[in-house]
């Protein structure tokens, strides 16, 4: 556990998010690659008829919104046509500019606070927690949607600071409603003791985009319908 100084949490909000009723099963949640042109698009609409997939995450990096808002119209049609939410990584403004369905934000990237100012409030705002209870609290105490905590096993997708355990899944959707997320090197053969932990959703990148995608859906989903 990483105890954060980040000063005191209102001591009412565990129970006001204390778990009551029976959590739905776990559901997948894909990260983009960080190429998202070419035959991306394709791709993706490949994954998403391949299984039951809940949301897509839009992650680029180092390009300018007008890039950004081209590569990410295509994909954003494609999860729409399908059902399925498409949040935008680290950017509140691109979120709002595209009109997007919510955004994850790391610790870097903004307060839940403004996102929801500017994105309103049927938006769907994640934040990254890492390994750390109390970064997950403050984030439900300003009005996130879901929590993320992560890396639960060695990834190439980013650099790996935070190495969570599975024991945090199951301390948070012990205590509350607030869906949580797994993310972090995550494939079909290590993620079913994440999903019994507690996980209420597997967020998964390169085990996916990295091989086979239509496969990769139907294995993860094979795990989750156990």
């Amino acid at each position: 556990m990483t105890d954060d100084p980040l000063g005191p949490l209102d001591p009412d909000f565990a129970v006001a998010f204390k778990r009551d009723v029976r959590r739905p099963p776990c559901q997948l949640y894909l990260v983009s690659p960080l190429d998202v042109a070419g035959s991306f698009p394709d791709r993706l609409a490949r994954a998403l008829d391949a299984g039951p997939v809940a949301a897509f995450q839009f992650r680029v990096k180092d390009i300018n919104q007008h890039e950004a808002t081209a590569l990410a119209e295509p994909l954003q049609r494609i999860c729409a046509d399908r059902d399925v939410a498409f949040i935008v990584n680290d950017s509140i403004a691109l979120a709002k500019r595209l009109g997007a369905d919510g955004v994850h934000l790391g610790q870097e990237d903004g307060d839940p606070r403004e996102a929801r100012s500017e994105l309103g409030p049927q938006a769907q705002i994640g934040v990254t927690c890492h390994d750390s209870r109390h970064l997950a609290m403050a984030a439900g105490e300003a009005g996130a949607d879901y929590v993320a905590f992560g890396s639960f096993f060695p990834t190439t997708t980013k650099e790996v600071k935070h190495h969570a355990e599975p024991v945090i899944l199951s301390w948070w959707a012990a205590l509350f409603e607030l869906p949580c997320v797994a993310i972090g090197g995550i494939t079909p053969a290590n993620a079913a003791p994440l999903v019994a932990a507690g996980a209420d959703f597997i967020a998964v990148s390169h085990a996916v985009w990295g091989g086979d995608e239509a496969s990769a859906v139907q294995n993860f989903n094979a795990i989750l319908a156990r």
